[in-house]
């Protein structure tokens, strides 16, 4: 996410990255237990993992199952590297804290690599490309863009790259920062504001949702690039080169794509150019 642009994913409901019912997990909460619903497990030593809970088709908890591209991505590393996952709710304003004072081993959550994230944690790749966008209800017609929102209610999360975007492109907007994107999605819904902004992908899946459909609309219009990374450990280059190696594999054995289809692919969702990315080299 977000925040960065919202490189593609019309991620739907289906595509997880929606946000249906969960976003009510304790921040920073651990879940239950395993790698959840449909996770290859590895036998070794159990890791926490930061995922995203609140965000269909890419990051989602409902109950005990996890499922969603993003899920699938912490799940191949874990299996590459010899873990066994539990996942953690990694909100977007605490994920570097997460990672810093070792609450995790490492995070999958549309998770947009930065030069300011850079400075207090290290990551892997790209492994997806998105794209920030907006979403309105279904009936609006007057917010076709970025363009469009100078005095308009607009909603992102705390601590996501969409928030600090969108404040520097349109000064004129009234930007409302929620703790989650359930939260905002919510609040669109009810008419509290009048459009949320995040990457593409995660808009994607909310607007998929069958409570959703027919209510909410991705506006279409991009104005970000996003590279989502896994976010490790400042200065673990040995843990950086593994999951570099495991994002790899993850593309050339065809599991990237089949993730792809399976979690994005019932919202229409097409991964933008530049889809698979090629891992940065650890530095």
């Amino acid at each position: 996410m977000k925040f960065g642009p919202i490189s593609a994913v019309a991620v739907a409901a289906v595509t997880a990255v929606g946000l249906a019912a969960c976003g009510s997990g304790t921040p920073g909460g651990t879940s239950g237990g395993g790698a959840g619903a449909g996770a290859t497990s590895a036998s070794g030593e159990t890791v926490k993992v930061g995922i995203k809970f609140d965000q269909p088709g890419l990051g989602l908890k409902q109950g005990s199952d996890y499922t969603g591209f993003d899920v699938d991505v912490a799940n191949y590393i874990a299996k590459e590297l010899g873990y066994t996952p539990q996942f953690v709710e990694a909100i977007s304003a605490q994920r570097e804290t997460l990672i810093k004072s070792g609450q995790v081993k490492y995070i999958v959550g549309t998770y947009s690599i930065t030069d300011k994230r850079k400075v207090d944690v290290d990551f892997a790749g790209p492994y997806f490309i998105a794209g920030q966008d907006l979403l309105v209800r279904a009936d609006d017609t007057a917010i076709t863009g970025k363009d469009a929102l100078n005095g308009k209610k607009l909603c992102s999360v705390k601590g996501s790259t969409s928030a600090a975007n969108i404040k520097k492109d349109v000064p004129g907007v009234n930007l409302q920062e929620y703790g989650t994107y359930t939260l905002c999605v919510d609040a669109l819904k009810a008419g509290s504001v009048d459009a949320l902004t995040t990457d593409n992908t995660i808009l994607a899946g909310y607007a998929a949702q069958d409570a959703n459909k027919g209510k909410l609309k991705v506006v279409g219009k991009t104005f970000s690039t996003e590279n989502y990374g896994v976010g490790l450990k400042k200065g673990d280059k040995d843990m950086c080169t593994k999951v570099t190696a495991a994002l790899a594999k993850f593309v050339s054995s065809g599991e990237w794509q089949k993730s792809v289809d399976k979690n994005l692919g019932p919202a229409n969702f097409k991964p933008g150019e530049g889809n698979p990315p090629k891992a940065a080299a650890c530095a």
